[in-house]
């Protein structure tokens, strides 16, 4: 029998044991997590009828697969020097010919920029209310820490009708699990089930070093050094991603900047102009 494209996307059977060591490792209060799971499926079962999430899975499914590569963007320092440097050697053509995904923050430099968003993952931590105007899928994630943010944005989440939320603890009928920690490493998760073989993933601003950019969060105004959490939480999404690395077929490419993975694969700005002009 085949399985839904929610069941194919829940990832938390096989993730739950990492789950159980960053929730240890952070002391994480793992009720609130459910307390958060809880208040978004009820914001999500307000929409009523006209909000199906296997539909709005199907048509996500549609997006990603109709472009041969994808670009994820991060919020570390790489991320406006690249973006700009795009823009001014080959234009914005290079960005229309990819699916754009962004996590939180980095969402505001792009609709800044006039880039399409193709989908926005985030916690609501880094966003803002234009973000849900400027991408065509919002996949919400609800955690312990975020319940205030949640309550903020419920109105946005009432009128955006394709919203996926997301959880970190067992998913239910309106929620999926697909693994990972944080926004940026949460995305190549997310697409585990998406990806076709020809597909190149793209990371741009995933920066792993001990400076965090200022898109990280509306208040920053400048690039900042990270507090040991999140330097700890970013040690953390390496290993994540290092472990999907062995999940899925497809290459994981860092441009302008270097790759913090196992298996090794950073391109410099000219080197991805070229890829794309091609």
């Amino acid at each position: 029998m085949d399985l839904s494209i929610k069941e194919q996307i829940n990832f938390f059977t096989k993730f739950k044991d990492w789950y159980r060591e960053i929730i240890q490792n952070f002391k994480f209060d793992e009720q609130k997590d459910y307390e958060a799971r809880d208040y978004l499926s009820k914001i999500l079962k307000l929409k009523g009828d006209s909000w199906n999430l296997e539909n709005i899975l199907h048509s996500f499914k549609d997006q990603i697969q109709s472009k041969l590569k994808i670009l994820i963007y991060g919020c570390g320092p790489s991320l406006e020097e690249t973006i700009e440097g795009i823009i001014k050697d080959i234009g914005y053509d290079a960005f229309k010919n990819c699916v754009n995904l962004a996590a939180d923050g980095a969402a505001v430099l792009l609709n800044e920029r006039g880039i399409p968003i193709h989908a926005i993952f985030t916690d609501l931590d880094g966003i803002t209310n234009n973000e849900f105007s400027s991408s065509k899928f919002m996949i919400i994630h609800a955690h312990g820490n975020n319940i205030e943010n949640l309550k903020e944005f419920k109105k946005n989440i009432l009128n955006f009708n394709n919203i996926i939320g997301t959880t970190q603890v067992e998913p239910l009928e309106n929620l999926v699990n697909p693994g990972g920690f944080t926004d940026g490493d949460r995305i190549l998760y997310f697409l585990r089930t998406f990806l076709l073989p020809h597909h190149k993933l793209f990371l741009i601003g995933m920066d792993f070093n001990n400076i965090i950019g200022k898109y990280s969060k509306p208040e920053m105004k400048e690039n900042q050094k990270g507090t040991p959490t999140k330097l700890k939480k970013l040690k953390y999404a390496v290993k994540l991603l290092d472990w999907l690395s062995n999940e899925i077929k497809n290459d994981i490419i860092f441009i302008n900047s270097e790759s913090p993975l196992k298996k090794k694969y950073s391109i410099t700005l000219k080197e991805f102009e070229k890829i794309i002009i091609d």
